[in-house]
C-alpha cells in the first residue's frame, strides 16, 4: 500500500532527504547505518519486491526491523520480535526552550548510553547522536536526564530517547525537555511527531497531556533471514 502522507513511512521518507548521509540503500529497501539506529525501511506500495533487497542489505541471520506492514516474507524469513505501537504528532503544545538543558555531543556519549541503558527508552546506539540535536539535564555534573531528534522526514523531527534516571523521576524533567526539543523542531518550521510502546500508557499519557495526538497505532516486527536457502 503506497504512503497517503509523510508520516506513514518516515523512516524511507527520512533515509532519502535529510538524512540521506546515514542511509544505506538498495532497491526497494534502505536501512540506517547499524551503529546509528537499527531501523530498515522500504518503499511505499513495492510488495514483496522489498524482500531480495532486505536480505542484500541485511544477510543471513541479522534482524530486519520495520515500522508498519509489509508484503509477507519469502520462506526462510522468521518474525522474531514483535510490538505494538502507536504515532502521536504534535497539535497543542506549549513549546519553550529550557535555560537548565545543555547540548549533548559525542564527549556525553558514554554517560547517555549508561542513561540509556539504565532506562530503556527504546534503541540507542553509538552513533545516534548524529540523527539530531539532543538535550540534557545535569545535577551535580551527572546526566539525569535527556531528549533528542531521531528520524527526519520532510517537513517533521521525530521526538526520542527521551528517558530520566530513576532517582529523579516526577520532576517534570522530561517534559522540560520534550518542550525544549520541539521548541527547536518548530524553529526550522518543522513539526514534532514520536512514537511509544502501546502498552507503556504512563508516556503516552504524558505525552497527550503536553499536547500530542494519536495518530496511528502500528506494529514494529523484526524479521530474521534463517534460511537463505
Amino acid at each position: 500500500m503506497a504512503a497517503d502522507h509523510v508520516l506513514d513511512a518516515p523512516i524511507w521518507a527520512a533515509l532519502h532527504h535529510a538524512q540521506r548521509d546515514l542511509a544505506e540503500i538498495t532497491g526497494h529497501a534502505a536501512r540506517f547505518h547499524p551503529d546509528v539506529a537499527p531501523f530498515y525501511a522500504v518503499a511505499p506500495g513495492a510488495g514483496s519486491a522489498v524482500w531480495p533487497d532486505l536480505a542484500k542489505l541485511a544477510g543471513p541471520r541479522a534482524p530486519v526491523t520495520l515500522f508498519g506492514e509489509v508484503a509477507p516474507p519469502p520462506p526462510g524469513w522468521r518474525v522474531t520480535f514483535e510490538l505494538g505501537i502507536v504515532q502521536l504528532a504534535e497539535a497543542s503544545i506549549e513549546a519553550g526552550p529550557d535555560p537548565e538543558a545543555v547540548v549533548l555531543t559525542p564527549a556525553d556519549m558514554p554517560e547517555m548510553l549508561d542513561l540509556v541503558a539504565r532506562t530503556d527508552p527504546g534503541p540507542f546506539r553509538p552513533r545516534t547522536i548524529e540523527t539530531g540535536t539532543y538535550l540534557g539535564l545535569r545535577h551535580e555534573g551527572a546526566l539525569i536526564a535527556m531528549a533528542g531528534e531521531r528520524t527526519r522526514p520532510p517537513g517533521w523531527t521525530e521526538v526520542s530517547a527521551v528517558c530520566t534516571d530513576p532517582a529523579y523521576r516526577g520532576r517534570g524533567l522530561a517534559s522540560r525537555l520534550v518542550r525544549a526539543v520541539v521548541h527547536g523542531v518548530r524553529a526550522r518550521g518543522e513539526r514534532a511527531f514520536l512514537h511509544s510502546a502501546a502498552t507503556n500508557t504512563s508516556a503516552i499519557r504524558l505525552y497527550e497531556a503536553l499536547g500530542f495526538e494519536l495518530r496511528s497505532t502500528t506494529r514494529v516486527r523484526s524479521y530474521t533471514l534463517v534460511d537463505a536457502g
